[in-house]
């Protein structure tokens, strides 16, 4: 019977803290992307003496999903590899994320919930109207469905858009950024 107990409140505190971790993440005012920019070398040091406390940099930016839904939004319909049916997706130009952050750089480390890690040159950003999707079909994205963020390019606007080198450059369950 003890051990019933025991179980019992386990199971209890496992639902209560996940139940927290969830509020947060709906939340508008918490923080669901951090972006973080190369540490600059201050002159006369040397490279290894460069910020080792982070190994992604020093943080640039935290945004909350009140502040990325404040920013000019984006929507489009494409197909994905990953969905059978186009999909409708709403979120800010990631361009516009990036330069409410202030940072620049060539290359951008997109890492997920899962740290699932992909590169995207800088220039995509610039190019291409990669949206960071809080959005998928008027649903608002949670870590069960590919959220709270998830970096998508309109695959249908370009056909050179439609490769996996492009494919392999989205995210899903995105929560930060490393910009070089």
């Amino acid at each position: 019977m003890i051990w019933y107990k025991r179980r019992a409140h386990l199971l209890l505190a496992c639902l209560a803290f996940w139940g927290c971790i969830a509020a947060a993440l709906a939340s508008d005012d918490s923080v669901v992307l951090r972006i973080y920019a190369a540490a600059p070398a201050r002159p006369g040091s040397a490279p290894e003496a460069v910020s080792k406390s982070k190994a992604s940099g020093p943080l640039a930016a935290a945004f909350s999903m009140k502040f990325l839904k404040s920013l000019p939004q984006q929507t489009f319909v494409a197909k994905t590899p990953w969905y059978q049916d186009p999909v409708k997706f709403t979120g800010p130009l990631l361009r516009d994320v990036l330069a409410a952050a202030k940072v620049k750089g060539k290359v951008i480390h997109a890492t997920a919930l899962d740290d699932y890690r992909t590169s995207i040159p800088f220039s995509d950003a610039q190019d291409y109207d990669v949206v960071l999707a809080y959005q998928m079909n008027g649903e608002t994205l949670t870590p069960k469905n590919k959220g709270p963020l998830f970096i998508v390019y309109p695959y249908d606007s370009k056909p050179e858009l439609q490769t996996v080198r492009f494919y392999e450059r989205s995210a899903w369950q995105l929560k930060s950024l490393q910009v070089e």
